[in-house]
């Protein structure tokens, strides 16, 4: 799966866009909406001196988060919020119908700080 500007993408997403303020200031667009999802296999750290997370491998872990579909406009500037330091690359998150094929922001490996554990916001 790759992301395009010419048609919807799943993206799951699992840090500063589960808040949908953030999500609707970044995205441009008020009203996206999400679907639970779980992550096996992937475990969610902070980005090595940085306030953000990425998502490293990780056997015995799970992350929650949220696939979300989108093209034209939002993604390009969810793209663009996400910066050079992310790639989107595919994954399958578990939803309520099953596995699903989304793509996911993460950062190079050598980025995370791998012992530092990062939490969503309280209320999440």
């Amino acid at each position: 799966m790759r992301a395009t500007d010419a048609g919807p993408v799943p993206v799951f997403l699992y840090g500063t866009l589960l808040d949908p303020a953030i999500l609707a200031a970044r995205a441009g667009r008020r009203g996206l909406r999400g679907v639970p999802a779980t992550l096996p296999g992937w475990k969610r750290v902070a980005l090595r001196r940085q306030p953000y997370p990425t998502l490293i491998r990780a056997r015995r872990q799970s992350v929650r988060g949220l696939v979300v579909t989108l093209f034209g406009a939002p993604l390009r500037r969810l793209r663009a919020y996400e910066g050079a330091a992310y790639r989107l690359r595919p994954v399958r998150p578990l939803g309520p119908r099953g596995r699903v094929a989304a793509l996911a922001w993460i950062a190079a490996p050598a980025l995370a700080a791998a012992g530092r554990d990062w939490q969503t916001f309280p209320g999440w």
